[in-house]
């Protein structure tokens, strides 16, 4: 694992080499890139990994007052590059620093130690989108106002903060493909794991080269916020099987949160794209207001969204089996006490071979 030095160092380039110091590695090309700014010859080339592209200023009523805007293009994918290295060493430190020092404390299972790790990397994570998404929420007026997220589509030009939200979002998922192998997740938790991880890239991704940000920044916070709750919640269950309190706020919510997504997307889709003035299929203007694309994302957010509530429910019936799978040795063990006890009782009357009545006389002895 990246940043731990162990006694014996395995051979150059071999894959437990790669394993034991992938985040050295990344570290390592990500001071590369900075340093390449110190000089003219190679600043142009890198600025394009470590600042958001394709900026547009505009001018506000022929004032002096400028307002920057931005749009996307193939120069993101270097930007992501840098950022999906910066994911990767922040894993190594959380992991190393933090979730490892706990873990040793607990004396947690095999089974229970990855799900930990895997709780707490995704913890930190979702914390801290739900909290920056927020902000971004906050600032915006579409939270209040639902048709400003499908009106005057296509939304081409994005703040600097939407634009770079999106950017580590999809950065986050693609190293997090990356750590399959680098934390040697089990074979039996990767496809789990590959599911939902190609989930997020899809869907984020979508959203942001379809100009539907707006609609993909207001379903992911409080998605997040759902997610955030299940894996703190799992992740104090660990360190105390008794604190179970957070599952059921986490199941109200999860509900809830289904809806309020199925409802936004069928508004969005359904409704609002239908009706701009403007609809029609062009790549240069960024416009993608025809009918099959909007019945694809609908598709796509209701398949997803019915998939994600079978789970959730398949999870909720196999907690309730075990429940009562539990309660039912206690009452076998209760019965089979209380029969114990008849039995006693009967050879208490019995001394020596003689049986005896209640009031302490004995029966004629048969010849």
């Amino acid at each position: 694992m990246g940043l731990r030095r162990k006694g014996r160092s395995p051979p150059v380039l071999s894959p437990e080499f790669v394993l034991q110091n992938h985040a050295d590695a990344a570290s390592y090309l990500a001071v590369g890139i900075l340093l390449g700014l110190m000089f003219e010859v190679t600043a142009k080339y890198v600025i394009i990994f470590i600042t958001v592209q394709y900026n547009v200023t505009y001018t506000i009523d022929d004032k002096s007052e400028h307002v920057n805007f931005y749009e996307y293009g193939p120069k993101d994918i270097a930007t992501i590059f840098f950022y999906m290295l910066i994911a990767i060493i922040l894993h190594a430190v959380i992991q190393d620093y933090i979730l490892d020092k706990i873990n040793r404390r607990l004396h947690l299972s095999k089974t229970k130690h990855s799900k930990f790790n895997e709780s707490g990397q995704l913890a930190f994570f979702y914390l801290f989108s739900f909290v920056w998404g927020a902000s971004i929420l906050n600032a915006e007026e579409f939270t209040v106002n639902p048709t400003l997220l499908w009106k005057d589509y296509p939304h081409s030009r994005m703040l600097f903060q939407v634009k770079f939200f999106y950017i580590c979002q999809i950065a986050y998922w693609l190293h997090a493909l990356s750590e399959l192998y680098f934390q040697k997740i089990r074979k039996e938790d990767i496809p789990r794991q590959l599911c939902y991880i190609c989930l997020y890239i899809a869907h984020i991704s979508g959203a942001y080269i379809l100009n539907l940000q707006r609609l993909g920044l207001i379903l992911m916070v409080p998605h997040y916020l759902v997610e955030l709750i299940f894996h703190a919640s799992r992740l104090f269950y660990f360190s105390d099987e008794n604190k179970q309190k957070g599952f059921t706020v986490w199941a109200l919510l999860f509900v809830m949160v289904r809806l309020l997504t199925l409802t936004l997307s069928v508004l969005t889709f359904g409704f609002g794209l239908a009706k701009v003035e403007n609809p029609g299929f062009s790549i240069a203007d960024g416009n993608f207001n025809v009918l099959s694309v909007r019945i694809s994302c609908l598709g796509a957010v209701c398949l997803t969204q019915a998939w994600m509530m079978w789970k959730f429910i398949n999870f909720q019936l196999k907690k309730w089996r075990e429940h009562i799978k539990k309660q039912i040795p206690k009452k076998k063990i209760t019965n089979t006490k209380n029969k114990l006890t008849k039995k006693e009782l009967n050879r208490a009357h019995v001394i020596n071979g003689a049986a005896k009545l209640e009031d302490g006389e004995s029966p004629r002895i048969r010849k």
